[in-house]
Formats: C-alpha cells, sequence, structure tokens
C-alpha cells in the first residue's frame, strides 16, 4: 500500500471514524417491515412535507432552513439515524436509480450500517423504502454503484465482499421501511475502497482491495449476468487504486476509439490504462502535479477532451483553497496539467461529477459546489450555485458532503452526508 494512502487513512480515522455499535441493526428478513425506529423525525413538524413537487424549503435569501444556499432549492432531506436505522451512523457513498418502466427515481444512500433505499419520485415527500445492511461489520467506507436494474455494494470493512440487490424489489414494497436481504454475493475479495462500474461493457472495477496478487489495484469482473458475477484478474501495474472512472473511449485520440480506458486516482499520480483486453492491460501513460496531498477522484468532461480532478488533503498539506485540477487529455499518450481552479473556501474536495457543461463538487464542510465549466477549454471555471450541508463552517475538515449524484433526468439533485444523511436538492 503506498505511503499516501497510510497518510490519508490516518487523517479519515482521525477525523472522520465514530464507533457504531452493531447490535443497532436488526436481523435481515427478507422485505419483513422494521419495528418503529426510535429516532424522531428528522422534518420540522411546523413545516410539514408539501402535498405537491414544490420544495420543502426554497433557497431564499441565502438560506433553506438553517443551510447555506445559492440557486438551490432543499426539496426534503431525511437524516443519517433515519437512514441507518442506528444512532451514531455516518453517511458516506450514494449512486441513483431511474426505473426503467415506470420513470421513477431512487436515491440509494450508504452509510456506516448498510445502503438505504429511498424512493424520490416526488422529491418533496422521500419515502425510506428499506434498508440492506453490510455484509459484515460496519464502516466508515461504503460504496455503491448500479448495472442495468441491479446495485452493487462493497466496503472496506472486513470480509465484505461485493453484495448485488435486484433494485427491482423497490417497485412493490408494502409497509416501507422493510429489511432486504442481497440477491447474489461475490466473494473474490474481502474489503475493498470502491466499486467502478462500466454500463456500456458490463463490467466492474474493483478498486482499493484485498484481491489477491493485485497489491490493491483494480480487479475485473463481469456483471454481464448481474447474478453471476465473474472474476477476470485485474492490474497491479501501478499498485493501490483508490478510485477510477472507467469508459468505451470515443474521446479526441484516434488512436484509442472504442478502447476501454480505465482512469485510475492512485494517490500520488493519475494513470491511463487501456483494459480493452482484460488478460492483458496495459499502461498508456501516468502524469502527476505539484503539491500532492493525495490523487483522490476524477471524471471527465463529456467529450472527454479533460479530465477534471480532486485532490483530497492538499487544502490541509498545503493551505491553498479548494483546488481542483484540470487535465487536457487530447493525446492519451501525452496527458497534461491544462490549469487549476481554486474554489472560494478551504474546505477539502471530495467526489465530484461532470454532468453536460456542469460540474458538481461534493466539498465536505463547504457542501456541494454547482461549477460552470461551459468555458473550460479557455481555462475557465466559474462558481454558479452552492448548497451547504454543513453549516456550522467551511473549515478544512471531515465533516459535510460526501458525494452528489447529478444524473437524473429531472433535474433532482441528492447528496449524502457523513452527519445529517439525504438532501435532495434543485436548481431553482
Amino acid at each position: 500500500m503506498k505511503r499516501a494512502h497510510l497518510i490519508a487513512t490516518v487523517l479519515c480515522a482521525t477525523f472522520m471514524f465514530i464507533s457504531c455499535n452493531e447490535d443497532d441493526i436488526e436481523p435481515l428478513n427478507d422485505q419483513t417491515p422494521i419495528d418503529e425506529n426510535p429516532i424522531e423525525n428528522p422534518e420540522n413538524p411546523e413545516n410539514p412535507p408539501s402535498s405537491n413537487n414544490d420544495a420543502q424549503f426554497p433557497c431564499e435569501n441565502g438560506f433553506a432552513d438553517i443551510y447555506p444556499c445559492n440557486s438551490y432549492d432543499l426539496m426534503a432531506h431525511i437524516s443519517i439515524e433515519m437512514l441507518a436505522g442506528a444512532l451514531n451512523a455516518e453517511g458516506n457513498d450514494s449512486w441513483g436509480w431511474t426505473d426503467p418502466i415506470s420513470g421513477k427515481e431512487y436515491a440509494l444512500v450508504c452509510s456506516t450500517h448498510g445502503t438505504a433505499f429511498v424512493d424520490i419520485s416526488n422529491p418533496s415527500e422521500p419515502i425510506l423504502l428499506g434498508r440492506l445492511a453490510t455484509a459484515s461489520s460496519t464502516s466508515s467506507w461504503r460504496d455503491v454503484k448500479v448495472y442495468h436494474n441491479y446495485a452493487f455494494i462493497v466496503s472496506e470493512a472486513a470480509n465484505h465482499g461485493m453484495q448485488v440487490f435486484d433494485l427491482t424489489k423497490l417497485r412493490d414494497v408494502e409497509n416501507p421501511p422493510v429489511q432486504f436481504t442481497e440477491d447474489a454475493h461475490y466473494s473474490g475479495f474481502g474489503s475493498a475502497h470502491n466499486i467502478v462500474i462500466n454500463e456500456e461493457s458490463g463490467y466492474a472495477y474493483i478498486v482499493g482491495s484485498n484481491a489477491p496478487n493485485l497489491s490493491g489495484g483494480p480487479h475485473f469482473i463481469n456483471i454481464q449476468n448481474p447474478l453471476n458475477p465473474i472474476g477476470e484478474g485485474g492490474f497491479s501495474g501501478d499498485g493501490y487504486s483508490h478510485d477510477a472512472q472507467v469508459v468505451t473511449y470515443n474521446g479526441p485520440d484516434q488512436d484509442y476509439q472504442n478502447h476501454e480506458i480505465l482512469i485510475g486516482s492512485n494517490a500520488d499520480n493519475v494513470v491511463l490504462v487501456d483494459v480493452t483486453d482484460k488478460s492483458n492491460p496495459t499502461i498508456i501513460s501516468t502524469v502527476t502535479y505539484n503539491n500532492i496531498g493525495y490523487t483522490h477522484q476524477g471524471w471527465f468532461t463529456d467529450d472527454m477532451t479533460y479530465f477534471v480532478l480532486g485532490d483530497e488533503v492538499d487544502e490541509m498539506s498545503y493551505g491553498n483553497n479548494t483546488r481542483t485540477l484540470i487535465f487536457d487529455f487530447t493525446d492519451l499518450d501525452n496527458p497534461n496539467l491544462y490549469f487549476d481552479y481554486f474554489g472560494p473556501t478551504a474546505a477539502i474536495d471530495h467526489n465530484g461529477y461532470v454532468n453536460g457543461n456542469m460540474f458538481y463538487l461534493a466539498n465536505y464542510n463547504a457542501g456541494v459546489r454547482f461549477v460552470d465549466i461551459s468555458g473550460i477549454g479557455s481555462q475557465s471555471m466559474t462558481e454558479v450555485g452552492f448548497f451547504d450541508t454543513y453549516p456550522e463552517n467551511d473549515n478544512t475538515g471531515f465533516h459535510g458532503a460526501w458525494n452528489v449524484y447529478p444524473f437524473f433526468n429531472s433535474g433532482n439533485i441528492i447528496i449524502s452526508d457523513i452527519d445529517r444523511g439525504l438532501f435532495i436538492v434543485k436548481h431553482q
């Protein structure tokens, strides 16, 4: 494991970890109703959910309820205690699923204790449908992605493996919330930091795992039959990988058209790997930059010309404001740093995604920032909105927004917050 990963792990453990009691989780019984939760309703009883799609708390005069905001309304909020079904829980990753038959939208929200499934088809009146408990023990790191109508869940909890959950079960839940059980399980590794899925190829890539002989590098799993995942080796040529994006490439570099390309954020560099042939993955190039804190996570622009990267702890290590690094990937064999974008606060950046001309950044203590990247070719990025899920401060710390999911066609945006759970927001 790389030294940078060890440093970041210690930092995260120091600032984030809260011990949770596994006894707080009820035994799994497939779709059995959960007893009434002892956690009080997190919503203000004097402001009940509206009966239509209006926001519970519009962003007015710089606030939506107690949360600082600009241009984004708070549709609804569910506390982390309610989502996890336990006291002293923490939130972490999240993703979304749209039912291809009904068009309903669902939020998949991870916590120290497991994964919650929330119907947000009426975003001002979300319904917690149920929970899937952790496959082993609690952990501050849990990650979920979706392929077709299945969720795939990993965790840094020991002996967790990969849970597979059939999302179509969310269509007919009686008496929610219920306790769900997994529909399949993959045990080719125990713990893992993250899961990446290329929905075009039907492959999952497990990163930061203890899969044998990979040193934490990506482990390839064929999930084309979601209920029968098949391991197909992996790549150890650049050591530990913290996060990645994998695409079927159709960008400007003609040499790699229709190749499957993995871009790994590997703690101290970015690596580009051709993984088209799973039996012979090949490094295309690597790229680095100055003042590395921890090369954390990145995302292609839609045209695959630029790669937008976050370094998780450079704000802590070097004292700069939130820094986002933009790389020119026009030539995959020769990537280069194009420019840096600095945000308005000293908060640490975590996960960021591009959708169209917007960059959506989960910015820990500073909530989620909405950045217009229409001028990225001219080295210009402009913050046009924010929603701050951690109103206490915008300091350099490990609280607040862990992840943001901005890919619903409706424009609903889900935010998973370490301290406060699920926020559903929408542009005014």
